[in-house]
């Protein structure tokens, strides 16, 4: 039985892929060490899964940046004003990624979306009226032969053409305009690589798990069947992940592709779709039953029973998704082996696959591990919780009073200008934060000097925000590694990694906790901070939390019970603290929901029941219980939220913050068309990229914001946290974002006059 995976983490053991690009963006690393340390890392991969006994290997899955954006690039999918900057190939390639600002030009980034329902995030490819698509790049052809230079036969990945349409957004023109030129690229591919030698061609087409219209279905076999039919030396592997293919999956079988890869994690009709019918004798079902999102070993017997369904000697086994989306290996974990013997990341998930194909012949020891595994009690239920749980009624998920009474009682309260400004929560962790932070944990410092420092740095960055005149502070979050990370550490029920990070874009990688057993509150988390930063200052100070959807999204879930049972768990939780705050008298309370997109249902017709039915009341269960003249914030972020506009607003929140300025402000139009109650703070400016708005850049897009938004709902703030910035280019950015606000707030005055 052969095996496989869809992709495998390229950030490395330690991150090292993150380090080097940091290093080559601060100038501090040449473009050549970059490109070695890109060798070094492919090759080291490269061989841990030969080693690993893994048959078919994939290359072109590593990436400096993001590989929907690699295949732009190889594509030429470049829009005239980055090529107009006239910089390296390389830097140019940065451009598109992270925006430039220097004495080439000018330009903020590509748009950066979730990849589907993941917390992966994608640079969105655009074209143009006079784009030309053609292949231009080298990077597929190169990493193939670099694998085969290093003793290992691969199998190149691409993103396939219907998903990149599908994804990429169109300016001034139609994808109708440059299908051809699209088809005849990757036809221009695949014979480059035949001549190669290269033996099997992996297509990624997640987005065929999704509602397929029958133009989408048309564009997808117009595609393929052009694409498909030339004479070729090569086999084609077409990928789905994240989903079932139950629009499409009859027609995939007539194409004429070598390879079908399903996935039987959460494709919930995949297992029904091939078992319906005769599988194809000319074609493989690459079978995707390892999960490849999930830290959770996987049940040997469940997954036997499920392959026992398959067409015999007619599939590989193989993960369910890329591997980019867990930890490299829990080798470098200290937890006990009680605990540890429970995971499996990466690396583990390479012996995963090879033990089940083994087993399927016979049973081998891993296999008597594995059931003895799946035999023990992991946990011991907290009843009182589950008693809380049972006991909620439909009040307890409701605020009283309504919106409109609710907003007329805290503008008398708060008494804040037209147009406040604010930021999202997070200030710069400088090095010296997070040095400090570390010593701290390494307990090389002690409590009272650390809380010093804090204290220290909490008063300065509330006098910066005094001096440049902001209307809402907060208190910066240095004391918070992450905003995930942190409340789980302050809540029972969560296990903490030293090395199990993830990437979510870029260089940007996190560390999510690992739900082990039921959640609850252990103490006060946030308040102290809170309470001493609205101390130094007269002016409302925020709350900071993140929300229960959030923590549950953004760590590794458990498996045996519900995700709609773990988030109420830490929804009541959150709820404690938020009340505790109001107590302490804070005002404004944020409650973040980045991720409250990420677990929704790739179908539409799965949205309310599978999810936004028990969201949605998770995060009202957080706040139902505060006083109507506190206001309760919320902030999501890198996701397309206008088909779930009405469920966001039956949040019940006073305001909320969107990520706004990477997708063009396109969310205004149907915010509008919505008739969204909900007060607004759209970002006005993109803070994943280093570039420093201009005062008039930002006073125009305040302008714009208020074509769409009445006065009196709008905010203006940032798109994000600021964690990741410099301080330098954070406190120009929010000097100039509070100049244009003061400058665009006194016309308005003037107007009323």
């Amino acid at each position: 039985m052969k095996t496989t995976v869809v992709g495998f983490p390229r950030i490395g053991a330690d991150r090292e892929l993150k380090r080097i690009t940091e290093s080559y963006l601060h100038q501090e690393s040449t473009a050549e060490e970059l490109i070695q340390e890109g060798r070094r890392l492919r090759k080291a991969h490269w061989q841990l899964m030969r080693n690993a006994g893994i048959d078919l290997i994939p290359s072109n899955d590593f990436s400096f940046y993001d590989t929907t954006l690699d295949t732009a690039v190889l594509l030429n999918i470049i829009p005239k004003r980055y090529a107009d900057l006239k910089l390296s190939t390389l830097d140019t390639y940065f451009a598109l990624a992270r925006g430039y600002q220097g004495d080439a030009g000018d330009v903020t980034a590509l748009p950066m979306k979730k990849w589907f329902n993941t917390n992966y995030h994608y640079l969105v490819p655009e074209f143009e009226t006079d784009t030309q698509v053609k292949v231009v790049g080298t990077k597929i052809f190169e990493e193939y032969l670099e694998a085969k230079t290093n003793g290992v036969e691969t199998k190149p990945v691409i993103l396939g053409p219907f998903t990149l349409i599908k994804l990429a957004a169109f300016k001034d023109t139609t994808y109708q305009e440059h299908l051809p030129q699209l088809v005849a690229a990757y036809q221009e591919i695949i014979h480059r690589l035949s001549q190669q030698g290269t033996q099997w061609l992996q297509l990624d087409e997640p987005y065929l798990v999704k509602d397929l219209s029958e133009e989408d279905r048309s564009l997808f076999l117009k595609i393929y069947q052009n694409l498909t039919n030339s004479p070729r030396n090569i086999k084609l592997l077409l990928q789905t992940y994240f989903g079932d293919v139950r629009d499409i999956y009859e027609d995939l079988l007539e194409l004429n592709i070598d390879g079908i890869g399903l996935d039987f994690v959460e494709g919930k009709h995949s297992l029904e779709l091939v078992t319906a019918s005769d599988f194809p004798e000319d074609k493989l079902l690459f079978a995707g039953v390892i999960n490849g999102k999930n830290i959770w070993r996987n049940d040997y017997q469940k997954s036997l029973i499920l392959l026992d369904k398959l067409p015999p000697k007619q599939f590989v086994l193989s993960t369910s998704c890329s591997l980019l989306h867990v930890p490299y290996s829990v080798e470098q974990e200290s937890f006990p082996a009680e605990i540890t013997k429970h995971f499996s990341f990466a690396k583990e998930k390479l012996t995963e696959l090879k033990e089940v194909a083994e087993n399927l012949d016979q049973e081998t020891e891993g296999w008597g591990f594995n059931q003895r595994l799946f035999r023990e009690n992991r946990i011991v239920e907290k009843k009182a919780l589950s008693k809380q749980l049972a006991a909620l009624t439909e009040k307890d998920f409701q605020r009283q009073p309504e919106f409109r009474t609710r907003n007329r009682l805290q503008k008398q309260t708060l008494d804040l200008p037209l147009l406040p400004t604010t930021t999202i929560g997070s200030f710069p962790q400088t090095r010296e934060v997070k040095s400090t932070r570390a010593r701290f944990k390494k307990q090389q410092i002690n409590y009272e000097d650390y809380t010093a420092f804090l204290k220290e740095k909490i008063a300065d960055c509330v006098a910066f925000q005094e001096e440049i005149d902001l209307d809402v502070f907060v208190h910066g979050e240095f004391e918070r590694n992450d905003m995930v990370e942190y409340f789980g550490e302050n809540l029972d029920g969560f296990l903490f990694s030293k090395k199990a990070w993830v990437q979510s874009y870029g260089t940007r990688c996190v560390k999510p906790p690992i739900i082990w057993s039921d959640v609850s509150r252990k103490q006060s988390i946030t308040v102290k901070w809170s309470t001493y930063a609205q101390s130094l200052t007269d002016k409302p100070v925020k709350g900071m939390l993140t929300g229960p959807v959030t923590i549950l999204n953004w760590s590794f879930p458990r498996e045996d019970i519900s995700i709609k049972e773990s988030t109420l768990q830490i929804a009541l939780a959150i709820q404690e603290e938020v009340l505790d705050l109001e107590a302490n008298g804070i005002k404004i309370i944020q409650i973040d929901e980045a991720a409250l997109r990420e677990k929704l249902p790739l179908r539409k017709s799965d949205w309310y029941g599978e999810y936004l039915d028990w969201a949605i009341p998770a995060f009202r269960l957080v706040h139902s219980k505060v006083a109507p003249q506190t206001q309760i914030h919320t902030h999501m972020c890198y996701s397309e939220f206008a088909d779930i506009l009405p469920a966001i607003d039956h949040m019940d929140a006073d305001v909320i913050s969107f990520e706004a300025s990477r997708s063009n402000l396109a969310l205004l139009d149907d915010l509008k068309a919505q008739n969204f109650q909900t007060a607004v703070g759209p970002g006005v400016y993109d803070i994943h990229s280093p570039r420093i708005p201009a005062v008039k850049e930002l006073e125009t897009t305040i302008e714009t914001l208020l074509e769409k938004i009445p006065t009196e709902k709008l905010w203006i703030n940032p798109d994000c946290g600021l964690k990741t910035r410099g301080e330098k280019e954070t406190f120009e950015s929010l000097a100039n974002l509070t100049r244009a606000a003061k400058e665009i707030r006194e016309r308005l005055v003037n107007e009323t006059i």
